[in-house]
């Protein structure tokens, strides 16, 4: 294959033949021309604005993933510490058991060594008895293991109470546990148990006692029944309280006193003085507010307050 060409002008007359392979030469140096002036070995030109902008966008989206991350973390670590001064608070409250424990055994003459309440199942445990903000970081593992161990030695105290209320209430006071009467001498019931209205909102509200009030200077509050002293001191709502394990589920509370006469661990009889009328706590002048619970749970006292004792 080949292709010829042929000029005549008025006084220049010329040819030119070309062969395949000329052709084929003619085409590469084509095609290297093209390719030299278009230079695809050079990078594309980059567009800086558009690039500034989608690193822009990138920058942003990592900060608020970072801030997302950082506040996860610092909620995690102060619930992780909230849950070591509980802790904290958890074992001191063992510590005061242990405490009441070792009295009653004292007091019920059992003292020999069987209730052992000092005596702890596991490692020791405890917690920073500061401020959540000054409390040190929180090894996860470690508190897990330490609730773990808290929980065996409640249950291990739970049972050992038990039994020593069973022995107490046969060797001392098993006789007056009865529970009967008034919590004072004199006065009069200043509300019933139930529903009423809110003495300080005004709304209705459930009355899960009875409230005695006295005009008498230094009025006592007295003992129902012959039991344990299981609570002395304040609690929320009831101001001062007394609370008396009688056995067999049954317990009184005497609440709002002024001052509190017994504590926790001594034995009382049915009768016995165990405080002085106030108006401490949730109280809108001196009475004292009356409860008896059974299983927990409070139960109407009118019954007991008006059946007459063994």
């Amino acid at each position: 294959m080949s292709l010829s060409v042929f000029y005549r002008g008025t006084k220049v007359k010329f040819g030119v033949r070309l062969t395949r392979r000329r052709m084929l030469s003619l085409a590469g140096l084509t095609a290297l021309g093209v390719i030299a002036m278009s230079k695809p070995w050079q990078p594309a030109v980059l567009d800086v604005e558009q690039a500034r902008q989608n690193i822009g966008a990138e920058q942003i989206a990592l900060a608020a993933q970072e801030q997302a991350v950082r506040q996860l973390r610092d909620e995690t670590e102060k619930k992780l510490t909230a849950m070591t001064i509980y802790m904290g608070e958890m074992q001191a409250q063992m510590r005061r058991l242990d405490a009441l424990g070792q009295r009653l055994a004292a007091v019920a003459e059992v003292d020999n060594g069987e209730f052992n309440f000092s005596q702890t199942s596991g490692d020791a445990m405890g917690g920073p008895e500061a401020s959540i903000i000054d409390a040190p970081a929180t090894d996860v593992a470690a508190l897990m293991s330490s609730i773990d161990a808290m929980l065996a030695q409640l249950s291990d105290k739970q049972k050992q109470l038990a039994i020593l209320e069973s022995v107490m209430m046969s060797h001392n006071i098993s006789a007056e546990s009865y529970v009967a009467g008034r919590p004072v001498k004199s006065g009069w019931m200043s509300s019933q148990y139930g529903v009423r209205k809110d003495p300080f909102n005004g709304n209705p509200a459930m009355h899960k006692g009875l409230d005695f009030a006295s005009l008498e200077e230094n009025a006592g509050v007295y003992a129902t029944g012959a039991g344990v002293v299981t609570w002395s001191g304040e609690r929320y709502g009831y101001g001062k309280l007394v609370e008396v394990d009688h056995g067999g589920g049954l317990k009184t509370r005497y609440a709002h006193c002024q001052e509190l006469l017994v504590k926790e661990g001594d034995v009382v009889t049915r009768g016995q003085q165990i405080a002085i009328l106030g108006s401490t706590g949730r109280s809108t002048g001196p009475h004292v507010h009356y409860e008896v619970l059974r299983n927990n749970k409070q139960i109407d006292p009118y019954k007991y307050v008006y059946r007459e004792a063994n």
